[in-house]
């Protein structure tokens, strides 16, 4: 049987076209220093529409990449992103992470962004991932953490509507906050020679780009897109999760700053 985690931002284009925006702003800050060698076998978790698999097949295009997701609309966006790309080094799965269809020991490499987050078990799920990685191999996890945003103009009505994001993603059975425990996650999973750094992503108007593509495109956009669901929840109302909204796209403006920390994490199955 397969086990779906509830994907708390859904799986509407609006969501696919935010993904993409977030993997191309952040492709060098999150992927600088992940390359794969020629013949490995890499596994990509929870790939979504191919936003960061088009980065791991560019980056390493003599990879064997395997990725997998739970859905089949967003497996088949993925792939039209990759064929358009011209890349041939993926190949594509309909799978659970909770239910993986591979052997032990089948892959030198896991890949695993944005998911961890969205998991119950998180633990579990890196124990499992363990046993799917060759004696050596190595996993990458990034997560993002929702307790980081440092923006200008400080705004309680941004932070209260931060706020309903974190609380829908907890009774989804997730954790918007999961990047700073990403050390003892790993470590706790059996990996040695873990390392975990912060990948801060900050926006101002001297660097347009960011302003565009995260302040506004990437994380403004997911937090108006919980919108409906909080209001139906009972954590906010209208008017107040709009004033939120404005404001957090208030801190895209000229004088406007933004700044929110992600967290990369390395680990090794022992010899």
């Amino acid at each position: 049987m397969q086990i779906v985690s509830p994907y708390v931002h859904g799986y509407d284009e609006a969501e696919g076209l935010r993904l993409q925006d977030q993997a191309a702003t952040l492709e060098e800050l999150l992927h600088c220093g992940t390359t794969y060698q020629s013949r490995s076998r890499v596994l990509e978790v929870g790939c979504g529409v191919g936003a960061q698999t088009l980065a791991l097949a560019r980056r390493s295009p003599d990879a064997q990449i395997i990725a997998i997701d739970i859905a089949e609309t967003s497996l088949a966006a993925a792939r039209r992103r990759i064929n358009e790309a011209g890349l041939h080094n993926v190949e594509f799965r309909l799978a659970d992470v909770h239910a993986l269809p591979f052997a032990l020991s089948s892959f030198d490499h896991i890949f695993v962004c944005f998911v961890l987050e969205h998991l119950p078990d998180p633990a579990g799920v890196l124990g499992q991932l363990w046993g799917q990685l060759t004696p050596g191999g190595t996993l990458t996890a990034i997560e993002g953490d929702h307790g980081s945003p440092l923006f200008h103009p400080e705004s309680a009505a941004a932070r209260r509507v931060i706020a309903c994001q974190v609380e829908l993603q907890r009774r989804a059975g997730g954790d918007a906050c999961i990047g700073r425990r990403l050390h003892p996650l790993l470590a706790q999973a059996g990996f040695i020679d873990v390392s975990v750094a912060p990948r801060m992503a900050y926006a101002n108007a001297s660097r347009p780009d960011w302003v565009e593509g995260f302040t506004r495109r990437t994380f403004t956009a997911m937090v108006a897109s919980v919108r409906d669901d909080a209001i139906a929840a009972g954590l906010a109302d209208a008017a107040s999760f709009d004033d939120g909204v404005r404001a957090l796209e208030r801190t895209a403006t000229l004088d406007g700053t933004f700044c929110y920390t992600f967290f990369k994490g390395t680990g090794i199955r022992p010899a």
